[in-house]
């Protein structure tokens, strides 16, 4: 069964945008968007909330700045055919190979862990992570921790009252500044 994996960028105070809504300290460094493009070769297909699709926007014609680097160009190569699924109550169309999902987060999640189909399903987004989380639909947790306090924002992680017991993976640190954790939930 293909795994439901939640990986973002998060501050070391918790949070993936700042009070203002900034994720400008973010950038990641060579290393560590290296370590994006490989992670993203492993992903069947990716869920969205609106406003991470959104972000994610530019990388639709991205391949059209000539001044993108070999990297920027290979992980547009993976991103935009990668099947997406955006979950959104205002959008009514999408762009590339997304697509608006047509039920509830649970039930495209089961009917994708159904589908033939390689690939983790991937989901991107605290807000919908967050719902994903409290349906007890993540399989993993993985989380690029960067050397700065925001102070408040969107959290990384929900705000359940139950407990999730995690088995650590892996641990990767880049540059001796940014340290990646994987964790696996405890079934």
């Amino acid at each position: 069964m293909r795994s439901v994996t939640y990986s973002m960028n998060v501050s070391l105070d918790g949070y993936i945008v700042g009070p203002d809504g900034g994720f400008d300290w973010t950038a990641p460094d060579e290393d560590v968007f290296r370590f994006w493009i490989d992670e993203i070769r492993e992903v069947g297909v990716h869920l969205l909330g609106r406003r991470l699709y959104e972000t994610m926007l530019y990388w639709e014609t991205a391949d059209q700045d000539r001044s993108l680097d070999d990297a920027e160009l290979e992980w547009v190569a993976l991103w935009n055919p990668l099947p997406k699924v955006v979950f959104s109550t205002t959008l009514s169309a999408v762009r590339g190979q997304a697509r608006l999902a047509s039920g509830g987060l649970a039930e495209e999640i089961e009917r994708l862990r159904a589908e033939p189909g390689e690939g983790e399903i991937a989901i991107g987004g605290a807000t919908l992570a967050s719902e994903a989380a409290g349906l007890g639909l993540i399989d993993e947790y993985r989380a690029m921790v960067y050397p700065v306090l925001v102070g408040g924002g969107i959290p990384f992680f929900p705000r359940h009252e139950r407990r999730v017991d995690l088995e650590l993976v892996e641990t990767r640190t880049f540059s001796s500044k940014f340290v990646y954790l994987r964790h696996r939930v405890a079934r």
